[in-house]
């Protein structure tokens, strides 16, 4: 697979170049720390890790924190930075836990390779393995000078690294009704602009969402 040879060769630099960023994001902090108050009792899972910053963020605000991602280089230089928490390799198309097994999820653009249905098939495992009322907070990039909303992009280098993987750029709207039609409530949408010199120069959305009781295509 493409992206998961994709995120083995860039694993190493990518831990470099983003390891302290959520230093420079108050605004992905707080909306992280709320996830963490959301959730009930049970496992928090950080879905797309990568090298783990973002799950030892919330580690430290709560205890029972899975960090799940597709590449193993990812997830070893996770568990190397972490080694007292959990992290699993696999897809977020086939989570390797039971129905209604998390408390909540975050996926910090961990979306943004998936074509439309891969999309669909995503946001209903999310919605299969969250309790009723979980939260889940989703975050993708939407547009930016080169690449306007449903746009794609593709990276042959990234990270002075050979790979083959495409970039999507979302639009809100859409990804908002795809994770309704999955089975969840909308409860907030924010838009940001770039972190100057400090992230990839797109405006990004973050959509939170709660777990319908009523199951797939639940009132937003």
């Amino acid at each position: 697979m493409s992206v998961r040879r994709t995120y083995d060769a860039v694993a190493r630099a990518y831990d470099e170049a983003l390891r302290d960023e959520l230093d420079h994001k108050p605004l992905d902090r707080a909306l992280l720390a709320a996830v963490t108050e959301l959730a009930g009792e049970g496992t928090l899972a950080d879905v797309g890790c990568g090298p783990g910053h973002v799950t030892r963020f919330l580690a430290a605000r709560r205890p029972d924190v899975l960090g799940v991602d597709l590449s193993p280089a990812m997830a070893g230089i996770a568990g190397r930075h972490a080694p007292e928490q959990r992290f699993a390799v696999a897809s977020m198309l086939e989570l390797p836990v039971g129905d209604a097994a998390w408390a909540g999820a975050v996926a910090l653009y961990s979306i943004i390779h998936l074509d439309p249905g891969e999309r669909a098939v995503a946001f209903r495992e999310l919605a299969r393995v969250l309790r009723a009322d979980a939260p889940l907070l989703v975050s993708f990039h939407v547009e930016s000078a080169e690449v306007a909303a449903g746009g794609v992009t593709h990276l042959s280098t990234w990270f002075g690294e050979a790979v083959d993987v495409d970039v999507r750029f979302l639009d809100p709207a859409g990804v908002r009704g795809e994770i309704v039609a999955a089975g969840f409530r909308v409860e907030a949408t924010l838009l940001r602009e770039p972190v100057a010199g400090r992230e990839f120069p797109s405006r990004r959305a973050y959509l939170l969402a709660r777990r319908s009781a009523e199951g797939q295509g639940g009132a937003d």
